[in-house]
């Protein structure tokens, strides 16, 4: 379980600019949910998943997985038992490196690097099933650079390669923005199958409304460090793209965007 307890962020405290976005704010992520969070921009969807992460301080509160805090952890040690897949599709892989030498870096994730060879040959075969199974044709293609492949490609292995090793958190930050409609179609279904089949909780921040509604089996809306709706289960299950776009309209006509 995910613990956001109290936790207060302040950007450029002291000075004129100073915003406090979150202020004694709590979250809990139950184990096995599959949380989609949309809000207009500036609600604070993407600075959750920062402070989650660590990719950001926090004045005040604490993040706890499991009721233990990782809060004094830095981001690289939380990513131990954490995926994260960006919005860029050229983040989160190494392009000048073959797909195997991307898929072996990820499979080694929380073992110690020596100075023996990157690729271990033995799980070649484990890495073509994993790919076959995204249905895109990547299987053979192992030797050809991240570089060369298509945003959609890079997002699919990058998806692969984030919840290659066992995981707690699965952090999805507007993964499909940066893809075209087709393509961020096919990243969706084959989130929802990674994230169903390997047991995962995710957190998936999206602007757009329909996935948030079609796929998890949690919605929130975010406005101002402050969770406006909060469904799950079969009321989550009842909820309609109309229900929630009248509300993201109505708070994005108050707010300004």
């Amino acid at each position: 379980m995910l613990e956001v307890r109290s936790i207060t962020k302040v950007y450029n405290p002291g000075t004129l600019t100073e915003q406090r976005l979150f202020e004694d704010f709590s979250l809990t992520v139950e184990d096995g949910e599959f949380v989609a969070i949309v809000g207009s921009n500036g609600s604070g969807k993407t600075s959750l998943l920062n402070i989650i992460c660590g990719s950001i301080p926090i004045e005040g509160g604490d993040v706890l997985v499991g009721g233990t805090s990782i809060s004094r952890l830095k981001d690289y040690q939380r990513y131990a038992t954490m995926g994260r897949v960006y919005q860029d599709p050229a983040a989160g892989t190494c392009p000048n490196l073959t797909m195997l030498e991307n898929l072996s870096l990820a499979d080694n994730k929380g073992r110690p690097y020596g100075l023996g060879r990157g690729v271990n040959k033995k799980r070649i075969g484990f890495y073509r099933d994993q790919l076959a199974a995204l249905g895109l044709g990547l299987e053979d293609k192992l030797d050809v650079r991240m570089g060369s492949l298509s945003g959609g490609q890079r997002q699919a292995v990058a998806l692969l390669m984030a919840t290659m090793t066992p995981l707690k958190f699965l952090i999805l930050d507007e993964h499909t923005a940066a893809l075209d409609p087709k393509t961020a179609e096919t990243i969706m279904v084959l989130t929802d199958k990674l994230v169903r089949e390997k047991g995962l909780t995710a957190m998936m921040v999206t602007h757009n409304l329909r996935y948030a509604v079609e796929y998890g089996d949690r919605i929130l809306m975010m406005n101002r460090g402050r969770v406006v709706l909060d469904r799950a289960g079969a009321e989550k299950a009842a909820t309609s793209m109309d229900d929630i776009l009248a509300m993201f309209n109505r708070i994005s006509l108050e707010t300004g965007n």
